[in-house]
């Protein structure tokens, strides 16, 4: 099996030389415990074959050309750098790769993307109806681009029928990782962490987002989050929101779901999940104090969502943001 890492103008070279070491290391530990049998191989290709030029002007070499390459088992598409609006490149350039990942993935390949990679897949009409992910502050940019996507904000990794995209300028870690997983099973890709010393925890980017940061640009998202905040310490349903927004329940499910990809229910729960985050970061207050104060129902159902929103415990993540505070 092939894994092939494409090497684009303009992309992070931290994206396209850490997947080749991370998957050249996953699949050394992977054939030592196998006894010797090699699960897959490692090519980099560029467009026509030639070094490309990464986004901060160094020369990336690779091993074949997209042309040269007639099927392969996953493509990842690293990243790229952002330019002074900190937005991906228009894509426009980039046709005849996005060209060949459809090829790709209309033959049974993962077509995977990190961070603003996942604009490629876009550019390729993967992401048309699909679940998405990318960097939190790229999302509106990609709803913009790609409207038929169907992007999550702040989601880690997303798979949706074979099209796998991932959150962050370094994704491409877990995004590696999944590759494996999913090509040579969950004890490999144990075995791949386990020997590159891979660190997977938080598993979600919303940890990492400035608090105060989590509306989107349209101001129906900024409203409803704003009520939400406001109703801190009170229950408050999908019902209420919507009538205190003045509108119906479907119409503010259709604008949550544009917007941030999320239903209302989980908005709420978002949005109230950061204002724990932040009450967990600066004060003694308790868990069971900083849940009431949120606005959840009981300590046991905050403890549930402060743990699929940031994949750690509300103790683990006090521990952790304590931790980086020095």
């Amino acid at each position: 099996m092939d894994i092939v890492i494409l090497g684009s103008e303009g992309c992070l070279a931290s994206g396209f030389i850490g997947l080749v070491d991370i998957l050249s290391l996953a699949r050394n530990a992977i054939e030592r415990v196998r006894d010797g049998v090699r699960p897959f191989q490692v090519l980099t290709a560029s467009i026509d074959g030639r070094a490309v030029i990464d986004g901060h002007g160094r020369h990336l070499e690779v091993d074949r050309a997209l042309s040269e390459i007639s099927a392969c088992a996953a493509v990842i598409v690293p990243g790229f750098v952002p330019d002074e609006r900190m937005q991906p490149p228009a894509m426009s350039g980039y046709r005849s790769a996005a060209a060949w990942i459809r090829r790709q993935h209309a033959r049974g390949a993962l077509a995977c993307g990190s961070c603003s990679g996942v604009y490629l897949l876009g550019e390729a009409g993967l992401l048309d109806g699909r679940r998405c992910t990318t960097t939190w502050w790229l999302h509106d940019e990609m709803k913009r681009r790609y409207p038929h996507a169907e992007a999550a904000w702040g989601a880690a990794l997303i798979e949706d029928r074979r099209v796998v995209s991932a959150g962050g300028p370094l994704s491409w870690i877990d995004l590696a990782l999944h590759v494996v997983r999913t090509l040579c099973g969950a004890d490999a890709a144990r075995t791949a962490a386990d020997f590159a010393v891979v660190d997977t925890t938080p598993s979600s980017q919303a940890v990492y987002v400035p608090i105060g940061n989590l509306a989107a640009s349209d101001p129906a998202v900024i409203d409803a989050e704003r009520i939400v905040r406001q109703a801190a310490g009170e229950r408050l349903t999908t019902t209420d929101l919507a009538r205190r927004l003045g509108t119906s329940e479907r119409t503010l499910h259709r604008r949550l779901s544009g917007a941030t990809g999320e239903s209302p229910k989980q908005f709420i729960d978002r949005v109230r999940f950061e204002m724990a985050r932040a009450a967990l970061e600066g004060g003694p207050a308790t868990v069971k104090q900083v849940a009431a104060a949120a606005g959840f129902d009981d300590e046991a159902s905050f403890r549930r969502s402060f743990k699929r929103f940031s994949g750690m415990t509300p103790g683990a993540y006090r521990a952790w943001a304590k931790s980086r505070q020095g």
